[in-house]
């Protein structure tokens, strides 16, 4: 049976879903955080150490600022009214991905988020936010002045001391990467859904988990 120590999701769909509905992309993005937040859940019942979720990529620059604005108030608002639930839940918060580059506001508030989870140990989530991979190879390669080699460009990624994912989630029909993680996914088990992010349960990812034990994982070998 496989061990499970990191599962990677691409939150894609909460848009689509929320137009779908004739409301608006931000409605979507509104429904998506409360998926997470059940997905959280799911994963310290289920035992899984860590999980990582694609929050905003480096290109998501490009969205309408209107857009772009609604998504770091939703992340602030969220945190100021749940940091002590998170807390409690024993959850460790990690930021992955350019701080420096973002408001001043949502740094101050995922820096706080940080500083005050760093202690928990029941599970690690990952949230990659102003996340590219490209950057984050090519930091990484910056950082090392001689002896290039893999274990020095890994220490030098953003999750450093953190096992690879085991398995990668993206939700919303597209079978892409989109700059996420592409060092890290090297080996995971892939799996693609049609449904958007709104939509996905917790019976989706049990489903996932019981393929995933099943599959014969050979890293190269026979």
């Amino acid at each position: 049976m496989n061990s499970l120590r990191h599962i990677a999701f691409i939150m894609d769909g909460n848009g689509r879903w929320g137009k779908k509905r004739g409301k608006s992309r931000n409605y979507g993005h509104l429904k998506g955080v409360e998926v997470i937040r059940k997905i959280i859940k799911g994963s310290i019942k289920l035992h899984i150490p860590i999980v990582s979720f694609y929050v905003f990529s480096s290109e998501n620059w490009k969205r309408p600022k209107k857009e772009i604005n609604f998504l770091f108030n939703l992340i602030e608002s969220y945190f100021s009214k749940e940091i002590q639930n998170v807390i409690d839940q024993g959850i460790k918060i990690c930021i992955l991905g350019e701080k420096k580059n973002l408001p001043k506001k949502i740094k101050k508030t995922l820096r706080r988020v940080e500083l005050f989870t760093k202690k928990n140990k029941k599970i690690i989530v990952n949230l990659a936010i102003n996340y590219g991979s490209k950057n984050e190879i090519l930091n990484s390669l910056k950082k090392i002045k001689k002896n290039v080699n893999i274990k020095n460009l890994e220490k030098n990624l953003y999750t450093k001391n953190m096992p690879d994912p085991d398995i990668l989630i993206r939700t919303g029909g597209q079978k892409r990467l989109s700059n996420f993680m592409l060092w890290q996914l090297a080996y995971s088990e892939l799996f693609f859904l049609n449904k958007l992010w709104p939509d996905f349960k917790l019976k989706d990812l049990s489903r996932i988990l019981r393929i995933f034990k099943k599959r014969k994982r050979n890293f190269g070998a026979i």
